[in-house]
Formats: C-alpha cells, structure tokens, sequence
C-alpha cells in the first residue's frame, strides 16, 4: 500500500493539467518523504505536458524543481532527519555501478530514472513535485541551505545545475575568464549570476538590446552584445574563452564561434528541436570547440547549491497558484516570464473534494 498524495497532472497531450489523485509508495528504509513547498515550472514541463519529445506517459505529473520539509525518514537513512529543508532535481534513480555513476555522474547513467514519466525501480512510474509530498532515496535528495528563500532556490536545482556544471567542468570557472552567455531567459539569468560569482568576466548575447539595462546594471554583466548587430559582433571577436548557450530556438553558430577565442569552447545547453549547421572551418583553423552539457551529478548539484548559499544566488521568480499553472504554460511557451515560474504548492494546492 502506498500513502495518498494529490497533484496536477496531464491526462493527454492536451497541455492541459487537471486535479489528480494518486500514491506514493510507503517511505522506505532509505527513503526521505518531504511535503512539498514549492515547485518551479521548466520549460521541459511544457514538452513533456504535450509529448513533444514522443516519450510522455500519460497520466504525467510534471517538476523537477522540487523543495520542501523532511515528514519522514527510512530507517537507514543517515544523511537527514524530520524539519530538513530539502530538495528533488531531475533525478531519482540511477543503476549506481556504471562509469557514468561511479564517477558522481548520475545524469549520465543510461538507466537514469528521472523524476517524473520514467519507471522506477519497481515498475511503477514517477510522478514529479507538482503534488503536495514527495518521496525519494536519500542518495537523490539535495540539502538546501538556510539562508536562501525556497521558493527562489527551487529553480537552481534545474536551471541553476543545467549553467553551473558545464562551467565548472569545462574550466570555465577560473577568476578573470570572459565568458558569453547566450540568452537572458530561465537558463541564461542565472548563469550570469554564478558566473560573476567564480569571478569571471561576462557577456550576455542577445538578438535584441531590450534586456542590455537588465544584464548590466541588474544582474552584473560587464558587456552586452546584439547578436543581429554585425558592428557589434565584429567588435567582440575574439575575446571569449566559453559561451554558455542557452538559446532553444533554431539559430547560426557561425557568430557565436567567432567570438570565441583560439581553443575556446561553445557549450550547449538549449535544446532546439531541429538541427543546427555546424560550421567546421572555425573548429579546424583555431581548434575551436562545440559540445553539449544536461544537468549535472548529485554531488555536484549539492555543491552548486551551497556555493549559491554562499553568494545568495537564486532564480528571479513570479510565484503563481497551484490554479494558475494551465495559464503559466500557456505563458511560458510565449517566454511571457521573468524568469521563472514557481508554484506556492503548500498554501495553494488543495485536495478536490
């Protein structure tokens, strides 16, 4: 028997979320059971609400941004006790003895069982943080620090890990780097912040100069480039060491390349849904390179997370009601929102009668 929860769930491909009651299996011995806070909503949500990537099982409760406070403990569980703030990223499962795994990274595992639509360990499937409780293997679960609100902290553990690890792994982290980031949205806000954080010259890229006052005089950036400005980009070649680029949509690599330094490199962290040109002869001729980055370890969300702690790094939120969410989506997939949505699910998210 598992315990009673209630959430929002898709039923179909509809985009549409609906009152939806369900169970959790009961709190095993390593298990942490958390009623949840707050959940943010990520642009994946929306995909995976409308099966836009073919691999939606229905019903589906989306959330992977997940916080709240411990209820519950396993009986072996060592790491957290009842009151704990906490939190639950993309991940809830991996088979723990792949390379991938042994070296801290889980979201490598090719039998990574993400937190929502994926089967867990005893067939059942996942259902994500857009619920009143959650209930997950302590080796999954995130320590959230004290100091930050948690309704703004939820998004770092997606959004905030997605930009922090590709910089850490690819050695963009030394103080006194340049680096650009592409795309001022959920993605690209908070790596401004992290990145200025590690001491690093910034530039934010944008197709418009509508967000130049925000990137500088708000959120830190030292330089702003409109990407559809030819002077512009002329003027900035050269001079990055990395480009964190958060861009989704379809657009050309060649600019973006060209403002990168000899060995500089290009990480991709959007996902467009069709393929992108990849211009060789700039990877050739200055040893210049393209690679993707997705979320990050478990270890390494947790130090990601205390290093925000440490700065008070979190996401620029608009908080909204568990009944405002078909609305958000609809918003969302428009980029009506700055800069992410995060649902008030304790105070909002009430059982239906």
């Amino acid at each position: 028997m598992g315990k009673e929860a209630f959430g929002l769930a898709a039923k179909n491909n509809s985009g549409v979320l609906s009152p939806f009651h369900f169970s959790r299996r009961e709190t095993g011995e390593k298990d942490v059971r958390f009623k949840v806070l707050f959940c943010g909503i990520c642009h994946s949500d929306l995909h995976m609400i409308k099966n836009e990537w073919g691999i939606s099982t229905y019903p589906l409760v989306p959330g992977h941004e997940i916080v709240g406070v411990v209820t519950e403990v396993g009986s072996k569980v060592t790491r957290f006790k009842t009151g704990d703030k906490v939190g639950v990223g993309c991940l809830v499962g991996s088979c723990g003895s792949c390379d991938s795994c042994t070296e801290g990274l889980e979201n490598y595992c090719p039998k990574s069982i993400q937190t929502y639509g994926f089967k867990y360990y005893d067939d059942t499937i996942t259902y994500g943080g857009y619920s009143d409780n959650m209930v997950c293997d302590e080796g999954f679960i995130i320590r959230m620090p004290d100091n930050l609100p948690l309704d703004a902290a939820a998004p770092l553990l997606c959004a905030g890990i997605t930009v922090y690890s590709p910089l850490k792994y690819h050695g963009l982290d030394k103080p006194g780097m340049h680096i650009g980031v592409v795309g001022l949205g959920g993605l690209g806000h908070v790596a401004v912040k992290f990145a200025k954080a590690m001491s690093l010259k910034v530039t934010v890229i944008s197709t418009s100069d509508s967000k130049r006052d925000e990137a500088i005089n708000r959120l830190g950036a030292d330089a702003f480039v409109v990407s559809r400005d030819q002077k512009q980009i002329k003027d900035a070649m050269r001079t990055l060491d990395g480009i964190i680029n958060t861009v989704s949509a379809t657009h050309s690599l060649l600019p973006l390349l060209g403002l990168l330094k000899p060995k500089g490199k290009l990480v991709m962290v959007g996902a467009p849904e069709k393929p992108l040109e990849l211009p060789v002869m700039p990877l050739i001729f200055e040893r210049k390179m393209v690679m993707g980055s997705m979320i990050g370890g478990i270890k390494e969300t947790q130090e990601m997370v205390d290093m925000a702690g440490k700065h008070n790094i979190t996401a620029d939120i608009e908080l909204i009601s568990a009944d405002y969410v078909n609305t958000a989506m609809e918003r969302l997939e428009k980029a009506d929102v700055r800069y992410r949505f995060v649902i008030d699910v304790a105070n909002t998210l009430k059982p239906t009668p």
